[in-house]
């Protein structure tokens, strides 16, 4: 998958409510539904021009946004991490050596990783 295609839908999960309706509306039905600009504006009764400007519109917003916050930086970075500490962990409990409580120790930190990622 095209990696534009994979950040704008990350951008539109975590600040798709801020678009107006129309930016939401033409961004997830080119983005998510993957329609053409020309199927977007025949089925919503605009100009593929409206169509294509709303789209950059909500595209600008989105990547804005994540400048101002980092959100999504943090959100991938902080997943990144989860998943070395899920790696770890699972050393600790394969090298445990029948030692229960070590293990039972491992295993519940390994529910709690896997309940914080995304």
């Amino acid at each position: 998958m095209d990696e534009k295609v994979v950040t704008m839908a990350m951008l539109f999960d975590f600040f798709g409510e801020l678009l107006t309706d129309k930016q939401r509306d033409c961004f997830d039905l080119y983005y998510n539904d993957d329609l053409s600009l020309s199927e977007i504006a025949e089925y919503r009764g605009i100009s593929r021009q409206a169509v294509r400007d709303n789209i950059v519109r909500a595209e600008a917003a989105l990547c804005e946004l994540e400048e101002k916050t980092g959100i999504v930086e943090r959100f991938e970075s902080m997943n990144k991490l989860i998943s070395e500490l899920e790696k770890d962990v699972q050393l600790i409990i394969d090298a445990s050596d029948g030692n229960s409580v070590l293990c039972r120790t491992a295993e519940d930190m390994k529910l709690k990783l896997k309940s914080l990622k995304g």
